[in-house]
């Protein structure tokens, strides 16, 4: 029997009702590129969703290829990202943005989090330098919702951050890999409304949330982004049988099936929690969301990785790792029985 698997909120394939929409319309025959009825219909239902019915929704293939794809949209030729260094770009991309021409330009981070604060001195501090020509200048935030450590902005902090970006102009932009889980967080008050209401562009991700992959990517005003689906075909994110993209959103998007995947991941990682504490395992910080991080003395961490999957986080210091364990929409009591049986 393989050991029980909580690396990461990708390692399975998709949602049976996802899977059952492929198959039965396997052999249809439809327009390319997402053009197909599949992908209006789920459209329809995430502009619905976000109370948007002007949004521009566009299906792209992955996550690198969103945030490379959207950041390159947003920014002129001189210009660079405003991100945590925690940030996701910043961290686990191999350079895809810079590959693109632009600059991350990273910022401190509370527990994975920027703040209007501390984005809005560093917007001023740049346009106050006299060289300002000659250096690569903030033209967009980037966020993640939930962030690299399972923590989740407030509505209030969106709408600061927001208010920040319209007085410097600079576009908001948010990645959500793993919004599922952070719309199912029981103490949270943001909404997908409130995300269409802050950013200029946020994506619901599907490759960690139920999906087999894909990212459907919401411009709330579509005009933000013109020649957007160019820019998706040059950057290789643009699926031909783009109905496969269409089909699980639409899936997805039935019958509150994102929703109801995000609150069995967040139900499953509160019951991980409790296993991990009763065991005497130290959380490294408190997360509402599906991932948990824990603090290994090193030889420790050795030894459960021989029984358990987790991933490696961090080091905390020379004798310390910090270790993630991941919940997702397929995570099951039987994997958390196990779990607790090795511990």
């Amino acid at each position: 029997m393989t050991k029980p698997a909580f690396e990461s909120d990708y390692l399975c394939g998709a949602h049976p009702r996802v899977l059952e929409r492929l198959v039965q319309t396997n052999l249809e025959a439809t327009p390319g590129y997402g053009t197909d009825a599949y992908c209006a219909a789920a459209r329809e239902r995430i502009r619905a969703a976000c109370g948007c019915p002007e949004a521009g929704v566009y299906f792209l293939t992955g996550g690198t290829q969103t945030n490379a794809t959207v950041i390159t949209a947003l920014l002129r030729p001189w210009q660079g990202i405003v991100s945590a260094a925690s940030g996701h770009i910043a961290t686990h991309e191999a350079g895809a943005i810079e590959r693109s021409g632009h600059k991350i330009l990273p910022l401190p981070h509370r527990q994975g989090k920027l703040s209007a604060a501390d984005v809005d001195a560093y917007v001023r501090q740049c346009r106050a330098d006299e060289n300002w020509e000659h250096t690569v200048m903030p033209g967009a935030v980037y966020l993640s919702h939930p962030t690299e450590y399972g923590t989740l902005y407030t509505r209030r902090e969106l709408e600061e951050l927001s208010a920040v970006c319209k007085a410097h102009d600079l576009a908001l932009y948010l990645d959500g890999a793993r919004l599922a889980y952070a719309l199912a967080a029981g103490d949270t008050d943001v909404t997908l409304a409130d995300l269409a209401r802050c950013c200029d562009v946020f994506y619901i991700g599907g490759t960690k949330c139920g999906a087999l992959f894909g990212e459907a990517v919401v411009v709330p005003h579509p005009e933000r982004l013109p020649h957007f689906f160019t820019l998706t075909k040059q950057h290789g994110a643009l699926l031909a049988k783009g109905r496969l993209l269409g089909l699980q959103f639409d899936a997805l998007f039935t019958d509150g099936l994102y929703f109801e995947l995000g609150r069995h991941a967040i139900d499953m990682a509160r019951q991980l929690k409790q296993i991990l504490r009763a065991r005497g395992y130290d959380l490294w910080l408190e997360t509402p969301t599906n991932q948990q991080f824990v603090l290994l003395e090193n030889r420790q961490m050795e030894t459960l990785a021989e029984r358990v999957g987790f991933a490696f986080w961090e080091n905390a210091d020379p004798q310390h790792t910090v270790v993630r364990f991941a919940t997702s929409w397929a995570t099951t009591r039987e994997d958390l029985d196990r779990l607790e049986s090795l511990l």
